[in-house]
């Protein structure tokens, strides 16, 4: 994929997860922490798995999973942390915070691993502009949840 492409796709997948906090919590509200959660990962999961048959060309390749390290298979884990912090947290911090709270983790954490070229990475420099973005990044979190 090309890159301007791959960045409005991004964009888009990013507004739409500042919209699950704030879904995910009502539904909480309605059925319980983790009851939302787990709701909410069986519809994804069942997203997933049609996205996969219908347009992925199904499941072939998915005995090759066994051959990977198994850190390789905690992505969904990963993604049950952050859905369940975020349905924990929303109330508090507002949908924004928890965007603002959310990316802030990403960015130092995937500039990290960019740093060290770690999970398969290419290793990559950590410049100026990469710690500037960082910082601005924090100082905007903090703007956003400190009322």
């Amino acid at each position: 994929m090309d890159r301007p492409p791959a960045i409005l796709l991004m964009v888009v997948a990013g507004g739409l997860i500042a919209l699950q906090a704030p879904i995910n919590a009502m539904l909480g509200r309605s059925v319980g922490t983790f009851a939302a959660a787990s709701v909410s990962f069986a519809i994804g999961t069942l997203a997933l798995v049609a996205i996969t048959v219908l347009i992925g060309g199904g499941f072939g390749d998915l005995g090759q999973a066994g051959s990977l390290s198994w850190y390789y298979l905690t992505g969904g884990v990963l993604g049950a942390v952050y859905v369940t912090s975020a349905l924990a947290t929303v109330a508090t911090l507002g949908a924004g915070g928890v965007t603002a709270a959310t990316i802030t983790g990403q960015l130092v954490t995937a500039v990290v691993a960019d740093r060290l070229g770690v999970l398969g990475l290419e290793q990559r420099e950590l410049s100026a502009g990469r710690i500037a973005g960082v910082a601005l990044l924090a100082v905007g979190t903090y703007l956003v949840v400190r009322e």
